[in-house]
């Protein structure tokens, strides 16, 4: 297994140093002029030539490709992620703050996610063919196929602006020192995002513990104790309980990817201050220090979810972790 850590390890930095050259790419190909994009169309037509020249090498507009990624490279290994030019700020401090607000997000939707998925998937299973299983079915397929981002705009419009319970967006409260914010505020706000996010990660678990645990109900010992006197939920309880929830936990760790890519667009709706918001803007701006930083975090934060789930299933069943040991 420490073997497995240290070659998955060495994967991760090659993983980054793709993804780094990708995003480098991606923005030298991008139509977007970073000079238009962030002094405004009326300001830019307006804007001298030699104005004109000199933001576009304040911006690095102008240099070349390889010679932005070697300087932003060397810089990086020295622990210099350079200066967001969007936010003047250095990418470092702007990945910190976004970086904790969008993983409190996810955690807490990671938390609510399996937490509901298992119990919908252990409901769905023990009332197996009623209709109490057609509606988590139904349940799990309708969340699968539904777009996150509508999700989110109808819990907006629902929940925030029809009956007040919810703030409209942002973090905290508009107009409120940072000294002055509670915890509670904090809360507040995260609630409804958080709560969307949750619910759009529901169906993978749910449908997953519900297969799994029809096929420990009607494994030969639950059948035994079933034969027995006990009830299903009890026989469940006491036997095969542990063999549905690491499974599923395991499921939760490889579902990051997921629940990062669905925050992206739930901070968009809402207007929270998280990585995937940062991204946009970044984007949008031509902000390749900042777009960059925030792609190697997030692989980072992305890959560290799936290891998570392959150590875990090792733990879980030795002749996976053979098996990653011998594939490398």
């Amino acid at each position: 297994m420490t073997n497995y850590i240290l070659k998955q390890s060495f994967r991760l930095l090659l993983l980054l140093f793709a993804v780094s050259i990708v995003v480098f790419v991606l923005v030298s190909v991008s139509p977007i002029d970073p000079v238009q994009a962030n002094s405004g169309q009326a300001a830019y037509i307006n804007m001298s030539e030699e104005k004109r020249a000199q933001l576009a090498e304040y911006w690095g507009a102008n240099t070349p490709l390889f010679e932005r990624y070697v300087n932003w490279a060397g810089d990086f290994i020295r622990g210099d992620m350079g200066t967001s030019l969007r936010y003047n700020a250095p990418v470092s401090q702007v990945i910190a703050t976004r970086a904790s607000n969008t993983l409190l997000l996810m955690f807490v939707a990671w938390v609510l996610s399996g937490i509901l998925g298992f119990a919908l998937g252990m409901l769905g299973a023990l009332k197996r063919g009623s209709w109490i299983d057609k509606i988590v079915k139904a349940y799990c397929f309708l969340l699968a196929s539904m777009p996150t981002f509508w999700l989110a705009l109808v819990f907006l419009v629902v929940f925030a602006v029809w009956l007040g319970w919810f703030p409209l967006g942002f973090s905290v409260p508009i107009g409120k020192s940072a000294a002055d914010v509670t915890i509670f505020d904090a809360l507040h706000h995260l609630a409804l995002p958080a709560i969307v996010l949750s619910v759009t990660g529901v169906a993978q678990v749910a449908l997953h513990t519900r297969e799994k645990a029809i096929d420990v109900l009607e494994s030969d010992y639950l059948r035994f104790a079933r034969a027995r006197g006990m009830s299903s939920w009890e026989a469940m309880r006491r036997h095969g309980l542990r063999n549905l929830l690491l499974p599923a936990i395991t499921l939760q760790f490889a579902s990051v990817s997921e629940l990062f890519g669905g925050s992206v667009l739930v901070e968009q709706v809402f207007s929270y201050p998280g990585l995937g918001q940062a991204a946009v803007t970044a984007g949008l701006g031509g902000d390749v220090a900042l777009l960059a930083g925030v792609a190697v975090v997030s692989t980072a934060i992305v890959f560290a979810g799936n290891l998570c789930a392959n150590v875990l299933y090792g733990v879980i069943d030795p002749r996976i972790a053979s098996g990653q040991a011998a594939h490398g």
